[in-house]
Order: structure tokens, then sequence, then C-alpha cells
């Protein structure tokens, strides 16, 4: 790590490992230098007997493996990652979890929207992309995002695992795949029963449970943007949309189907974050909450907050349509006058 004046900056008072961290202030270099911070301060440059310099280049070649997309690129890599280290903290998990496990959700996290492409897998199949042919319509971005990470870390200069032994590496990999297949939105609700059928009765000897857990926290970190500040999070919405509008505007070029969430002509920021807040967020952090209720203060009540903001620029705009409407309306009364 530099000794510059920024890098200080970064991780003074431990703001690296909190959900306010502004993640809009950074240049890449910054960031992988936080990444690399994160990979040293969790203990697991030491655990997976790393080279310090193999786990900078890995990083190097994670950053080139992430496009120039709206929302999909290595600074979104970036928050999921942040997220997660927050998390692994605050829920305290390096007393619950072992370090193989840390090791697993971060790496995971890093690794999981690798060279994605900027349209979702609903384009990929319906499209019938490479992408789609290749997996068989079977979450094709995330099998891709799986397949570029296991690429990256077979250069032997980039291999962070070169020196955990063949078994372990087995367990580890297959880990890490499970974790990003978990994060496909398809699977949303399958993946959020199973771990509500175990959160009452959770038993983090059970292997079953830890597995379960660790798909929930990557998919918490993954969608959490939410809960960070509003001046934080709500340039997101703006990348987001304007990721789906790309892809919404060239599927009416293509001819192929349009989800409303994703139409220009239809969607508000408000509705498109109020019901996504209300009944994917909520319910998900709520459920962790269970397990964890020190999110409560610092994770679920900032997603209520948003949610009751977006419900206030909703009434706004509603109000404004309604005004519209009424001075259209007498402005066409009047020329019948």
């Amino acid at each position: 790590l530099s000794d510059s004046k920024e890098s200080k900056q970064i991780f003074s008072s431990s703001t690296l490992k909190k959900p306010t961290f502004d993640v809009w202030h950074w240049e890449h270099n910054e960031m992988l230098s936080c990444l690399e911070y994160m990979y040293h301060d969790l203990g697991l440059v030491k655990e997976f007997n790393m080279n310090p310099i193999t786990l900078k280049r890995w990083l190097l070649g994670i950053q080139e493996n992430y496009r120039i997309n709206p929302f999909h690129n290595f600074r979104h890599c970036f928050c999921v990652s942040q997220m997660m280290y927050g998390m692994i903290h605050l829920c305290n998990l390096q007393e619950k979890l072992t370090l193989t496990d840390l090791g697993i959700l971060m790496t995971a996290a890093v690794c999981h929207d690798l060279d994605h492409p900027g349209y979702n897998n609903t384009y990929q199949i319906n499209a019938r992309t490479e992408l789609a042919v290749r997996y068989n319509d079977i979450s094709p971005l995330e099998n891709h995002h799986c397949a570029v990470a296991f690429q990256i870390l077979s250069l032997p200069e980039c291999n962070i695992f070169a020196n955990v032994d063949p078994e372990a590496f087995k367990q580890i990999r297959q880990a890490i795949i499970t974790l990003i297949l978990a994060t496909d939105m398809a699977r949303h609700g399958e993946i959020l029963d199973s771990f509500k059928h175990k959160v009452d009765n959770f038993d983090f000897t059970n292997e079953e449970h830890v597995t379960c857990l660790k798909m929930v926290l990557i998919k918490c970190c993954d969608i959490s943007n939410e809960v960070r500040p509003t001046e934080v999070a709500e340039p997101w919405v703006d990348c987001l949309l304007e990721e789906y509008f790309i892809q919404s505007d060239r599927e009416k070029s293509e001819g192929l189907p349009v989800a409303p969430f994703m139409d220009r002509d239809k969607v508000t920021k408000p509705t498109a974050q109020i019901g996504f807040i209300k009944f994917v967020l909520i319910p998900m952090f709520e459920t962790v909450m269970k397990l964890f209720p020190q999110i409560e203060e610092i994770m679920v009540q900032p997603l209520r907050d948003s949610r009751d903001h977006y419900e206030e620029l909703k009434q706004i705009d509603d109000a404004m349509t309604e005004v519209n409407t009424l001075t259209a309306h007498s402005h066409s009364l009047l020329k019948e006058i």
C-alpha cells in the first residue's frame, strides 16, 4: 500500500468498514488499494499463504475484466466487496465462520460480475446470444462471471490460491461458484425461502446452513446500494436505469419483449425503487436481522428511510401528474369554448 495521504485518508477511523463509506470518492487505483488492504486486514493473505505481489496482480486482472458499463462496472464490484467487508465486521463473522469461509465470501464478491456485458439474462436468452447458447439458458451471465474468475486465477502470476493444497482448492472453487451463481435474481425467492427455514434454528456447525447463509450474504451485498446514504445510493439508481434503458431500446429495435421496469416510457425512479425496497430488500435484510440483530440500526433502518424517501417523491410525482392532466384538460375545454 502506498503511504500517500489519500490511502491514509481511506483507511482512517475504520470508515472502510462502514456502509457510510463514500464509494464515489475514489479512483480505480485507490479502490484496488482498499481491496488489497481488506485481504491483509482479514488475515486472508496469511491464511492462504498468498504472495502479496500476486494479490496485487490478481486485483489488477480483476479490474481489467470489468467493462465500462453504466452500472455493472468495477465500482459496483468494489461496492459489493466493501459491503461484504463491512458485514463481516458488523456481524462478527470472524468468530462464527472459518477464515476459508471469509476468503470465499470476499473473493466471490470481488468476482461476482466479471465481464458483465450490460445486458441481463432475459436479454441473453431472448436474443439467443453466444452466452445463452453456451450455458443452455441457465444463468448465462453468472456462469460466465465464474468462468472468467477462474480463467484469471488459472494464470500463475494471478493465482492467489497457488499455495493452497489441491483438495482445499477444489472446495474453495466449488464454494465460490455456488456463491456467484446465487446472485442470479431469478433464484431470489428459492434462496431466501431456504434461509428462512433455517434461520430460527441456525447451526453454524451445519455446513448446509453455513452455505445458505453465505449465499444470502452475497445477495445482500450485491443489491445493498440502498443501505448507503442517499447521496451515495441515488446516483446508482440513475446508473442502473441508464443500463436498463440501453437494453430496452435495443430490445425494441430487435423486436424482443421489453420488461416494463426497464422501459423508459413506463418507469420512474420512485416506482422502480419502492417495490424493490419493500418487497425484495427489506424482507431479505429483516430475515438476516434475526441472526444478526446488530444490522438493524446500521443496515435495515436506512432501507426503511429510503423507502419513505421514495414514497414521498412518488407522492410529489403523482401530484405533478395530476396538475399537468388537469391543466391539459382545462386547455382543451378553453379551445372548445
